[in-house]
């Protein structure tokens, strides 16, 4: 029998270096906004921790940055702060 896991937990160990992926439309600046807007939850975002794509047509761009964090809730937090940038159209 298949069993189901708790909700509760947690298949990632914390504290951990968690890469998160953003995308949004291209413009001058969106690393720079992104990295601005989690400086209170992520502070120590260095450039080498961060890659950058365009997309094949250079409408889009997409950045995954590797975070540090602490905890579900912090990881959640994380989320939430860039899922309500209006520069952003998915976080992943």
């Amino acid at each position: 029998m298949m069993q189901i896991p708790d909700p509760q937990e947690s298949l990632i160990e914390f504290p951990c270096e968690f890469p998160i992926k953003v995308m949004g439309l291209r413009r001058e600046g969106f690393a720079q906004e992104m990295v601005k807007a989690l400086a209170d939850l992520a502070p120590d975002i260095a450039a080498e921790k961060i890659e950058m794509r365009v997309s094949k047509q250079a409408t889009y761009i997409s950045l995954t940055i590797y975070v540090q964090t602490h905890s579900k809730a912090h990881l959640d937090q994380i989320y939430f702060c860039l899922t309500g940038h209006p520069w952003v159209k998915v976080v992943l």
